[in-house]
């Protein structure tokens, strides 16, 4: 006899509590193989597909497209056959494909009859009831392709006769409490109508006078309201967070970039792989970063102690459609020019495709903000919390300038450092700077110290 198995949203890793459903991969009664992906989900950091550790027939979906789910949550149901011989936590541990293993432990249900309320796959499973005899159960049995019925739900007021998705759809978005309604299709079925004249009602109720009274009341400002979901609202804890609790502080320098960008020119006129500007700024800071080591570190501040790091994994700023995110080059101090280039480019591409890792996006030790994109000169940006440095680059553009004791038109960029100031005083971030800027100007500097 079939076994029905819960999946639960699993632990995402790096301390993402939930994820929103953005696409669902199979329908009930779809039959699924072992680690295969059942739905798409978008967390603070990453769009993710999840894969199902067990095989058999889907008996019910948790949450529509759009539904924001807490880890450990139901995802959907299972059911797999010889179910007396299957532990409970059999499975084949890829519950993320690259982020670690592990399935979580499945309750063992047992299902029965459909009711009104269960026939859309909506309700969690709680029961561990004997299926009657011919059920759907005992269909999907012999036929796998059959629909089998979630599992019964359990609400305070009994099942909610609703059948049609749409319906609890339309009663959700328009925050309106199916189970006070009262249905007026067969054995009380809840329909449209039932909800688009309860609604209007409603509407009626909000568009009456309000009583007037002697008190004083604010109205709250109008205007289009934004929640700060997924990766903008991650952004904004952060941010908020590098601003509480590092004092940082920013210094600046105007340098000359015109023989960097002679120099990017010459090693793209030879034969290989294309070198981005991106990559030779990464290769002066990681240079940077051997000879001044404060600033790729952290403060422990349980502890009360600096952490210097031994690798620089380099963060860099990126701009998508869904918002400010930081992918990270591991083991960056370690890369040649071409491979920081093709590996900037991957990172890239994720990004606006959406398909960063929650590894691609974590662990960055110092970060290389390249706001000279926007078309803008400098910046004070906040730190990315918990680093204690990050180097801006303006837009490299002709400007007057003094070179070899004579006025002449020159490509010029601003380079700014902000740094936490618990790390290091301004002499040693002044430093770095003054060698960053350096090698802008000489890029000969950065090769006579590698």
């Amino acid at each position: 006899m079939a076994q029905v198995l819960e999946f639960k949203l699993p632990d995402l890793g790096e301390g993402l509590t939930e994820a929103v459903i953005v696409t669902w991969l199979v329908q009930v009664g779809e039959v699924v193989a072992i680690d295969q992906p059942v739905v798409e989900v978008e967390t603070a950091k990453a769009m993710v597909e999840v894969p199902c550790p067990y095989g058999g027939v889907v008996t019910a979906r948790f949450g529509e497209e759009g539904t924001e789910l807490p880890v450990g949550a139901p995802l959907l149901t299972v059911a797999v056959g010889e179910a007396t011989t299957v532990p409970e936590t059999e499975g084949s541990g890829n519950v993320l494909v690259g982020y670690g293993t592990g399935t979580p432990p499945a309750r063992r249900r047992r299902i029965r009859n459909t009711t009104p309320e269960r026939a859309n796959g909506t309700a969690d499973p709680v029961s561990s009831r004997e299926p009657a005899p011919h059920t759907a159960l005992a269909e999907a049995e012999t036929d796998p392709h059959a629909q089998v019925p979630a599992p019964p739900g359990r609400l305070t007021e009994g099942p909610v006769p609703v059948i049609s998705p749409l319906v609890r759809r339309l009663a959700r978005d328009n925050d309106l409490d199916l189970r006070r309604l009262s249905g007026s299709g067969p054995d009380g079925l809840i329909l449209r109508a039932d909800v688009e004249d309860a609604l209007r009602v409603s509407a009626a109720r909000a568009a009456a006078p309000a009583p007037r009274t002697p008190a004083t009341t604010s109205n709250a400002p109008s205007g289009i309201r934004i929640p700060l979901k997924g990766i903008r609202g991650a952004v904004a804890d952060k941010l908020s967070r590098s601003r509480r609790e590092i004092p940082d502080a920013t210094c600046w320098v105007d340098a000359d970039a015109t023989e960097l960008m002679r120099a990017r020119t010459a090693m793209n006129a030879a034969a290989g792989p294309r070198i981005s500007l991106l990559a030779l700024l990464a290769r002066i800071c990681t240079a940077a970063l051997a000879r001044h080591p404060e600033l790729n570190s952290y403060v422990d501040v349980e502890a009360r102690e600096i952490v210097q790091l031994d690798h620089v994994h380099l963060g860099f700023a990126a701009q998508t459609d869904r918002g400010l995110v930081v992918p990270v080059v591991r083991d960056a101090h370690a890369r040649d020019a071409e491979s920081l280039t093709a590996e900037f480019a991957r990172l890239t591409e994720s990004a606006h495709a959406g398909t960063l890792t929650p590894t691609d996006l974590t662990g960055g030790t110092f970060t290389l903000n390249n706001y000279g994109v926007f078309g803008v000169d400098g910046s004070t940006p906040i730190l990315n919390h918990p680093e204690a440095a990050m180097l801006g680059v303006g837009r490299i553009t002709p400007k007057p300038w003094v070179h070899e004791g004579e006025l002449a038109v020159r490509q010029v960029v601003q380079l700014s450092l902000t740094f936490d100031h618990r790390v290091c005083d301004g002499g040693t971030a002044g430093g770095f700077l003054r060698y960053v800027a350096d090698c802008v100007e000489q890029p000969t500097v950065l090769l006579r110290t590698l």
